[in-house]
Parts: C-alpha cells; structure tokens; sequence
C-alpha cells in the first residue's frame, strides 16, 4: 500500500504526482528519470528502491537546487539509520548498475580504451627504460645462434616466437583468476593490479628472467640461481619449481577437462543436436593436428611466414566450424567423462613433452596466438560497440567492490585479491617459460623486449576481457565456471560482429581459444617439468632418461585427476581446492626469480631497483598468503582430524613453500653481504 505525499513536484523532476513506493511501470516524464537517477548515482537520493521506479526524497531547497524544480519536501515515515543505509546503498548501486545503461555504454568503452592506453605507455616508456638498463646487443651472439641443434635451440623470427611464447605463458591463470577475484572482490581492484601490476611487477619479472636466461647461455632460473648462489641454492629451488609446476598441472588439467564435458542440446526440432563440450574437444584435437601439419610442412618446403599463416590460419577457424557439426561425436561414453579427458590430456602431454619444438610447440603456438589475437579483437569489439548493437546487454552489473573479506579459504582483498589473478598481473610460471624454452629461441638480444616484456602486456589485456566477460553477468545466483564465462562472453562479444545467430560457432571459438590457453601450458608445463629432473640428477644427454623424467612429473597429476571427486551441480570444482596455492606459490616462485636476478645484477654492479622493488612486494603478499592457508589448513585439521585429503596436503605444501624461501632468503642476503664466491663471468650489459 502505498503513502500520499505531502507536496508535489511542478518542474524539474516532473509534475507527474507518484507514490514513494511506485511501481516499475509508473509513467514518469524523461526529465524526471534523468535527475533522479543522476542524483541516484552520487548518492543524493533514492532511499527505497532502484532510482528508476522510486521519487526524490530530499528537503525542497535541496529539491529547487538540484533539479530546478519547486515545491515542498515530501514527507516519508521514519525508519531505523540502519535499515535506511542499507535501502540508500542498494538503490545506489541499482542506479549504477540495471537502471543506468548510458553510463555503462560510455565505462566499458572507456575502460577498453584506457587499459590499452596505459599498457603502450607502459611498453614504450618502462620497458624501454629497463631495456637500456640491460644494454641489449643485437652483435652478441644468442644461446639460439651458438648452440643450434633442431631441437631445444632453435633462433626463431621474432614474430614467430612471440605468437609461441604468448600462448605458453597465457594459461588458465589470467582467465579464471580475474574472474574469480571479481566475483570476491569487485572489479575495480581487479582493474588497478592487473594495468599497474603488470607494468611495474610481471612484465619486468619476465623480461629480466628472459634477459637472464639469454646472457646464462640459454640455462633455467635454477641453473641461474647455482651459478650466483651456489649449489644449496640450486636444489631448493629446484624442489621448489618442480612443486609449483605440479600444482600447475594440476589446477590446469581438471580445468582443460571441463571445457570438454558438456550437456546436448536438440536444435530445429531435433534435427540438429550440439554438445559444448563435445565441439570444444573436436576442435582441439584437429586443431593439434593441424598444428603437426604445419611444422611438418615448415619443416621440408620452408614456405614464407606469410604464406603459411595464409593457409594454416583460415584452416584453425575451419576446425572450429567443424567442431560444431560432429560434437556429438566426442562425447565419451563414460560415468566420469571428464576423468577420461583429464588422464587423456596427461598422456598428450607426456608425448608432446618429447617431441622436438619444431613439431608441435612452435606451430602449435604461433596458431594459438592467432586464436588469442582474434578473442583479443573480438573482446575489444565487444567492448567499443556491443552497447550500441545490443543495448543493455553489455551492462556492468557487478559491484565495482564488494568487500574486503570474502570468507573461506580466499580470505581477505590482502593479500589474496593478488594470489588470486594470478597470471594476469604476475606469475613465476613465466619466468620458467621464458628460461626453459623462450630463451633458446631468441635470435637477437634485443627481441627480448617485445617477447618478454611486450607478452606479459598482452597476458593483461586477455586478464582484462575476460574480467568484462563476468561483470556483464547479472551477480544473482550462481555463476557458472570460468571457462564457461570466458567462452560465453567471448562468444557474445563475436556476435557483436557476426550476429546472435550464428553464437554456437562464436561460443564454441571462445571456448577453444581458454582450452588453447591451457592446454599449451599444461605441455610446457611438462616440458619444463622434464627439464628440472634432468638438470637435477644430470640427464640432459640421455633419451631415455627424457622420458622417465616426464612420466615422474606427471605421476602426481594423474593421482590427483584420478582420485578428484566428480563433478555435480553444487560442489566445489576439484581445481578450486588448489588455486590458493597454486597462485601463491606461483608469485613466490617470480619473487624468488627477481631475487636471484637482483643477486646476479648486483654482482655485475648494474642498477637493481626496478628488480628489487618488485621482489619485496610480491615476497610480502605472498608469504603472507601462505602463512594465512596454513593457518586455515591446520585449523580445519584440529576441528575434522587428521585426515589425508586436500586441505591437509595444502597445509603441509604450505609448510614447505615457507622453508624453502626463506632457506632461499639466507642464501641470497650471503650472496649480497658477499659471503658467497662469484661465479664465473656473465654479461649484465
């Protein structure tokens, strides 16, 4: 029922006489919808509901100020200060949200066009500066160039390379962790850590690393941390990597899996039917193969890059279309289907591991980059005119933030708004990319600028259109996972273009541009796996021992897929159970890798700001991540018991990580106190 007002309203906010609880079809003049939600947005007034269906509420000189009009202040019944708050902050941000589509048409636009403003400058103005402070030498001869064998060394274009690299590093980590952070956290932190984060921490982590790794002969981070910090440095590094690459794994193959299990739908009348997951898996494993096609090809006739982007590049958007029309055709006849497509991707990845980079890692990468380029301009498309084509249906309708705590094992916005996005502002997953295979690739010095620092900006970007994918989606209920949120909004973006007719190739393109994400990385993740057991126990020269190495590394995941409990409607998904601490180990690890770096310019007497700076921050956020899950681990243990499961394990990890870099810590203040010997020479610059 609704109260009379007291006074009425001849100008300004319309003369049209309402009630203060009206209802959403009220007729209003325009005038008075755009003065009360305006004001609704500063939050002047609209203490009931959303601004668009509830009147002005203020005093009448206010009411004469602020909308022109005249009249006397309406009267309203009294109500508790606290349940008028909570009233005044839900109509803001209504107002702000379902009600105010014109301004949400000028933010996304504005946010697309900001991110890529402050990234340029970034790349040509920081980089550039850390590029002069390493003195890049296009006559000193690469790693690539001096120990060319076909395999491992191989100088690449750099084009080339930064297509492979790009799609390495662009994993799972920038996709689900912004998307996850904002459903916790917001999206306005989002935004701030991954644009000045990225600029200031990740890309200089990578960058340095790759720089590091080139002037080290082409060695990993842990051959880098043996020779400046001895051999006790190198074995706890060395464990610490091959743990870390294990939670990699992990996380990343349950996720790869799940974009692969889907549910058919009939379509025209049963005559049509489509399976998600079953056109995502299609288009993968052709797109694999037409990845082996392309290196055999560039292999024996060496064609022009152009031309051989001409053919193979056209040919991956035809595997999706195809994709769509034999989907039913992949769905395993399992109970636990996305258990037979995680062990399968392991055994993938152990063959792809071994194989020679020319093969499948480069091919393979520089098509996934297209792939990445083409959701990166779909995603800006989506973002400059999905407005004006759909309008309301690119709407920010999540809260710019939510809370400073978030509850259960993510706990507060510090630190675990950073652990959480993960890749997308920074990772140490890349400074093993860029030192395990990256390194062995670049022709000339100064490539390293655009490969290392130039990807890590793109990375930022992928982490920003997939963070517009999720605050586009009305907040209410649940949310499905974060594949299923990127390749959806990937593929509305795609609409904007193609129309919402043709949304199954679109979404099903989308879906296969996240599994190209992972599962690059989960092969690289293998790679590099095999790499540290090698430089471990001195197999770098043998096959066999090749192999044996790659099967070691993925023993752990394919127990962890085996045994992860199946997935239902209202459970937790089994990645979620390690994305804490595969995030924080990940960023520690990059803090570990700027320290020996640190270590390493020091010694050379080279400038060590832009790497130290960097190191304490990420060292911080991150141990004190750490010590907050092992807090909650061995919280949940003394509550439930002893029990061997995935908290317990976490904890105990947890416990390990915190050893390791602070073990890592000492080895390194001996290093700068000059306590430990030098090693043998290396260029800085």
């Amino acid at each position: 029922m609704s109260r009379k007002r007291a006074g009425s309203r001849p100008s300004g906010c319309g003369s049209t006489a309402i009630s203060s609880t009206s209802s959403p079809g009220t007729e209003r003049s325009p005038s008075s919808s755009r003065c009360c939600v305006t004001r609704a947005r500063r939050g002047r007034c609209g203490r009931g509901t959303s601004a668009s269906s509830t009147p002005c509420s203020n005093a009448s000189i206010r009411w004469k100020r602020r909308c022109g009009g005249s009249g006397t202040r309406p009267t309203r019944a009294a109500a508790p200060r606290s349940e008028r708050s909570r009233a005044s902050r839900e109509a803001r941000n209504a107002a702000s949200t379902s009600a105010a589509w014109p301004y949400t048409r000028r933010v996304l636009p504005l946010l697309a066009l900001g991110v890529i403003v402050v990234l340029t400058v970034g790349y040509f103005s920081y980089g550039r500066l850390i590029a002069r402070n390493y003195a890049l030498n296009d006559a000193s001869e690469t790693p690539a160039v001096r120990r060319a064998d076909g395999e491992d060394f191989v100088p690449t274009k750099p084009f080339y390379l930064l297509g492979q690299h790009f799609s390495a590093i662009a994993a799972a980590g920038p996709i689900a962790g912004p998307i996850l952070a904002a459903q916790m956290f917001g999206w306005v932190p989002c935004v701030l850590w991954i644009g000045f984060g990225v600029i200031f921490i990740g890309a200089v982590h990578d960058f340095s690393a790759l720089v590091a790794s080139v002037r080290h002969d082409g060695e990993s981070v842990a051959e880098i941390v043996r020779r400046q910090l001895g051999r006790r440095a190198w074995l706890l590094i060395l464990t610490f990597i091959w743990l870390a690459l294990i939670y990699v794994i992990v996380a990343f193959a349950d996720i790869t899996a799940s974009t692969f299990v889907g549910k058919t739908e009939e379509f025209e009348g049963g005559t049509f039917s489509f399976n998600p997951g079953g056109a995502v898996a299609a288009a993968s494993l052709m797109y694999l193969g037409l990845s082996i096609v392309m290196g055999l090809v560039d292999r024996r006739w060496k064609p022009p890059l152009w031309l051989t982007t001409l053919i193979f590049v056209p040919a991956t958007l035809g595997v999706v279309w195809l994709g769509t029309k034999v989907s039913t055709s992949f769905v395993l006849p399992f109970e636990n289907p996305q258990r037979a497509w995680g062990l399968g991707i392991l055994v993938y990845c152990f063959i792809a591991s071994l194989l020679p980079v020319w093969l499948l890692l480069q091919p393979r990468g520089y098509l996934g980059g297209f792939v990445l380029y083409l959701a990166l301009a779909a995603g800006v498309i989506g973002l400059f005119f999905g407005g004006l084509r759909y309008p309301g249906e690119f709407d920010i309708r999540m809260p710019a933030f939510k809370t400073f705590d978030a509850g259960g094992p993510f706990g507060g916005l510090f630190p675990f708004l950073f652990v959480t996005i993960a890749c997308g502002a920074c990772s140490g997953f890349h400074g093993l990319v860029c030192s395990g295979t990256t390194s062995k690739q670049i022709a000339k010095e100064s490539h390293t600028h655009p490969v290392g620092y130039g990807a890590m900006l793109l990375e930022a970007f992928v982490a920003i259109i997939a963070l517009t994918t999720v605050i586009t989606l009305a907040p209410e209920g649940k949310l499905p996972g974060p594949g299923k949120i990127y390749g959806d909004g990937v593929g509305r973006f795609m609409t904007v273009i193609l129309g919402k007719e043709h949304f199954l190739f679109a979404a099903t393109f989308g879906a296969m541009a996240f599994s190209t994400f992972v599962f690059d990385t989960l092969d690289v993740s293998t790679r590099l796996g095999r790499y540290v057991l090698e430089e471990l126990f001195g197999w770098s020269k043998k096959r066999k021992a090749g192999a044996l190495a790659a099967a070691l590394t993925l023993l752990p995941p394919a127990y962890f897929v085996a045994t992860a409990r199946p997935p239902a409607p209202g459970v937790r998904p089994a990645y979620l159970d390690f994305w804490t601490l595969f995030g924080t180990s990940n960023q520690l690890l990059a803090a570990l890798t700027l320290l020996a770096v640190t270590v390493w310019l020091h010694r050379e007497k080279r400038r060590i700001w832009y790497t130290a700076v960097p190191m304490v921050c990420v060292m911080t956020v991150t141990l004190w991540a750490l010590i907050a899950q092992i807090r909650h681990a061995f919280g949940a243990i003394r509550q439930g018991g002893f029990s061997l499961n995935t908290a317990t394990m976490n904890g105990v990890v947890g416990v390990l990580l915190v050893g390791l870099a602070i073990a890592l810590l000492i080895e390194s203040s001996r290093a700068l106190l000059g306590r430990t010997p030098a090693p043998a020479e290396t260029r800085a610059g």
